[in-house]
């Protein structure tokens, strides 16, 4: 009988349990089985980017890539100088997936649907000999004496796997169950350290929102500047106004790199705006001159300091400064001027907690990286033990970072454990039956 039912077991049917399954199996390892909870897998690829999944994104540079990630960036340089993202394109490509990059440097399936990349991985999966079993969890993992893991499954009413086996022997581990607290206890219960995980990439409510009444206006770019006790964060990009505060990137961004400091302080902080984009005051003060002398005539309400901001909301800072929107421009008093300069640089608002469609997708925490190898994957404590994705306490931006730190964390992981696999086979072929070329007589 084999010592173990199968060489590796992967908990976890999302983008790394895949590429670490299928990256193995295709090195030469058999008896590989991932195990996916529900039974639809890569639900998160399915229903990223809008049904279209973000792939990855066209930062090609490894050390600029690692800047994407509040959190693991670090660790992150060894692995992204062995698959990043150009790997992963090319990883893709080779299997007949054709990645295309938009203006803003996200990579998206040609077909631009989510479908298309799932489908090529659960192909490409299935090709390389690894078993899927839908509706079975991992609900607790054991050493044995001897290596290798005793675990216990939780399997569908109905299952045909082994008959419904609850238990099975494993060569090797590894868990890439993404931000689900099963993943957190069983790193836990095999003796490992987990940062306590707080919510990442979400959007900010503001007190009585004063921009209530401006929903909906995008304005590119913003500067957000996060102000808390000690501490300040600084994004700019594109930001979105709804009926609660603020979204879009350049907020999820900005709450990406302050989740645990928001945490600490319960999501009360002060948000300053510069709606200019960074322009300097006295650009701002040379166009209001010219829109003085230029525009003298107009009305305050029909002329903006610059064409690409919004008119809705140049007529609420008006407002909200007691500046009238039916002065002319040629009226406009110097003391006007400086408030409305001072409102597109610096708007304050309060911050009151965290919008009500915070995103799901991401949370800051994980296993400690300190206590795994990151560049195989696999566990300082507990030989065999590996890990891949969103588990660990790496978490990057939007745009496609998330997707490629469990592409390269897969990817490595399958890597070492095929190899680890080798050479023990290697090792326990007996000397003299290792192969030998005869010499011709």
């Amino acid at each position: 009988m084999l010592p173990f039912d199968q060489s590796l077991v992967v908990a976890g049917g999302g983008p790394a349990g895949y590429m670490a399954a299928i990256t193995a199996a295709e090195r030469g390892l058999k008896g590989v089985l991932l195990l996916e909870a529900t039974l639809q897998p890569l639900g998160k690829v399915l229903i990223s980017g809008g049904g279209r999944c973000n792939v990855t994104h066209g930062c090609w540079d490894p050390r600029a890539l690692v800047g994407h990630y509040p959190r693991g960036s670090k660790a992150l340089r060894g692995t992204f100088s062995r698959f990043a993202a150009g790997d992963t394109l090319a990883w893709f490509a080779s299997r007949g997936l054709e990645l295309v990059e938009e203006p803003d440097g996200r990579l998206f399936p040609r077909s631009n649907r989510s479908s298309s990349v799932v489908a090529l991985l659960e192909a490409t999966a299935a090709a390389a000999g690894v078993s899927v079993w839908r509706g079975a969890a991992l609900r607790g993992a054991q050493p044995l004496e001897q290596g290798g893991f005793e675990l216990q499954l939780r399997l569908p009413a109905h299952s045909q796997e082994r008959g419904q086996q609850a238990q099975l022997r494993s060569r090797r581990l590894l868990l890439a169950t993404g931000g689900h607290p099963s993943g957190r206890a069983l790193a836990t219960q095999l003796g490992h350290g987990v940062v306590a995980p707080v919510p990442s990439l979400f959007t900010l409510a503001l007190d009585a929102n004063p921009l209530a009444e401006l929903s909906g206006v995008v304005m590119d770019p913003v500067g957000l500047e996060l102000l808390l006790p000690g501490q300040r964060f600084e994004q700019q990009g594109t930001a979105l106004i709804t009926h609660w505060g603020l979204s879009g990137p350049a907020t999820l961004r900005l709450t990406a790199f302050a989740a645990r400091a928001l945490k600490e302080q319960n999501y009360h902080a002060q948000l300053r705006v510069d709606w200019s984009g960074g322009r300097p005051a006295a650009e701002l003060e040379a166009a209001f001159s010219s829109a003085r002398i230029e525009q003298a005539k107009r009305l305050l309400c029909n002329w903006r300091p610059w064409p690409e901001l919004s008119r809705r909301l140049w007529i609420h800072l008006l407002e909200a400064n007691d500046v009238s929107g039916q002065k002319r421009w040629a009226d406009l008093g110097r003391s006007e001027q400086r408030r409305l300069i001072t409102a597109l640089r610096a708007s304050c608002y309060a911050v009151s907690g965290r919008g009500p469609f915070g995103e799901e997708f991401v949370t800051a925490g994980g296993v400690n990286l300190g206590e795994v190898t990151m560049a195989t994957m696999e566990s300082r404590l507990q030989p065999g033990l590996f890990f891949a994705g969103e588990l660990l306490d790496i978490d990057g931006v939007t745009g496609g970072f998330n997707f490629q730190h469990c592409w390269t964390s897969g990817w490595l992981a399958g890597q070492a454990i095929a190899a680890a696999a080798a050479t023990e086979a290697v090792a326990a072929v007996p000397t003299g039956k290792l192969p030998t070329r005869e010499t011709p007589t």
